[in-house]
């Protein structure tokens, strides 16, 4: 679980930091910068699985292969800023499994994650790109738990049920020191019998190749970003039938929902309880969503060994594949994930209302809470520590919010230290007197910040003219 994100120099996040809760709404305007904080979820994410170039060149707009890597750091109109810094703090599971299967309990499961790149540019014939200049993984000390895990939860049940800290000290478990031969910065792993990294010349970074049971809290620490997850449902990715060898799971794309379901109603026959039972919560929430009454059920196709999609509408008729409306298939890829268990994730959402009509936001705002974990209760088979973080523009869903649980995404105007004026930087704004909010007086925004959202286009504009929002 993604309970802070602070990043400085990636496009244009500067300064910036976020505090998320089980469900975050971000709203704001389009071109405001939303995207750019799942971006930088998805490179810390990334930073796990692919070499440092790698993940860089797969954030850049122009794909996986190619890429103009200077351009994710923040463009200040003169010249380029030449570091980014990324922290995350984030609660880990229990336990972890390496590759060989061998079962790791981490030490403490609230830990603070910093990784810092400079950029340097191409020289003597060689690809430029980024350097690992420092990476820190440190656990959070019991006594600012109440601090940092600000969002409302129960104490007794939640907090006691995910956190715990058994280190003798509060020392770093990834460390950067400077090499008293070399004057270069070196990464250590505390407690491990390997040689100092040479940050400088490091392809990977150590959370990034540390992938054992020898090393188990860097290993949960892995395993937690891995599962940060940005989920663009794609319609014909979720149309798509499962052979019976498919391993259970969503996709980002939304791939998978017949091998789940089935997976799903298999749990369900092992634990005395019946599958109808399983497809007809997710028919109820898909009726809620669409509007009309409909039935879901998985069909087996022995002679192919493939499983697909079928939903019966109340006059009887039966779709199958791509007759099903994209709107349904999306409410079923978000029923199924809400009824996955154990599965700890970060889904991350943009503009979920997407192709949504009006009248079944409500269902999709229910649909998208019953993914996240419940803080009032302690986590377990059912109550799995998972967490949705969803951007928006549509003033329809943004009315559906609970304050607590949604910021204003906004441009900012700083001054450099140079004395340079900065424009165009993202800044998210609680909304006054919630958690998010460190003095209930002055922090936060007030309703006349979200007039766009609750007034009719051309009334916001007369109430809150130009000239006002310049002030703010």
């Amino acid at each position: 679980m993604l309970t802070r994100l602070e990043v400085n120099g990636f496009k244009n996040l500067v300064d910036f930091a976020l505090d998320f809760g089980p469900y975050t709404c971000i709203a704001g305007a389009n071109g405001v910068g939303k995207s750019n904080i799942f971006d930088a979820i998805r490179f810390l994410s990334l930073l796990t699985e692919c070499t440092i170039n790698q993940a860089a060149l797969r954030i850049c707009d122009a794909g996986e292969e190619t890429g103009d890597i200077a351009g994710l750091f923040f463009w200040d109109g003169s010249e380029r800023r030449r570091r980014m810094e990324f922290a995350a703090e984030m609660i880990v599971s229990r336990e972890a499994w390496d590759d060989a299967g061998r079962k790791a309990a981490p030490s403490a499961t609230f830990l603070r994650y910093e990784v810092a790149f400079r950029y340097a540019p191409p020289a003597g014939g060689q690809a430029g790109g980024l350097v690992l200049e420092r990476e820190e993984l440190c656990p959070i000390p019991p006594q600012e738990w109440p601090a940092k895990l600000r969002f409302p939860h129960g104490v007794a049940s939640f907090r006691d049920s995910v956190l715990y800290d058994d280190r003798p000290d509060a020392r770093g478990i990834i460390v950067t020191d400077i090499d008293a031969a070399t004057g270069q910065a070196v990464i250590k792993v505390r407690q491990s019998n390997s040689p100092p990294a040479h940050a400088e010349k490091a392809r990977r970074t150590i959370a990034g190749t540390e992938n054992t049971a020898a090393t188990p809290t860097i290993l949960a620490a892995r395993q937690e970003m891995q599962s940060w997850r940005i989920l663009a449902l794609e319609p014909a990715a979720m149309r798509q039938p499962d052979p019976y060898t498919q391993p259970p799971g969503i996709a980002a794309n939304g791939a998978h929902i017949p091998a789940t379901l089935q997976h799903l109603a298999n749990i369900a026959h092992q634990y005395d309880d019946t599958p109808e039972a399983l497809f007809g919560f997710v028919s109820v929430m898909l009726s809620c969503g669409s509007g009309r009454q409909a039935t879901v059920r998985v069909v087996q196709d022995d002679a192919r060994q493939l499983l697909s999609l079928a939903v019966q509408e109340r006059s009887g008729l039966t779709l199958r594949g791509n007759a099903i409306a994209d709107s349904t298939l999306r409410f079923l890829a978000l029923a199924t994930l809400s009824e996955v268990p154990e599965e700890a994730a970060v889904y991350c959402i943009e503009e979920p209302e997407n192709g949504i009509h009006p009248d079944n936001l409500s269902a999709l705002n229910q649909a998208l809470h019953s993914i996240a974990v419940e803080a009032d209760h302690p986590i377990a088979f059912d109550n799995p520590l998972r967490q949705v973080i969803v951007t928006t523009h549509s003033p329809y869903f943004v009315q559906l919010q609970d304050k607590g649980e949604l910021v204003l995404a906004k441009d900012r105007i700083t001054r450099a230290d140079s004395g340079k004026i900065l424009r165009d930087l993202l800044k998210c704004y609680p909304c006054a007197g919630t958690w998010r909010c460190a003095d209930q007086k002055r922090d936060g925004i007030y309703p006349g910040s979200l007039q766009s959202y609750l007034l009719p286009p051309e009334d916001a504009q007369i109430a809150f003219p130009k000239e006002f929002w310049a002030t703010l």
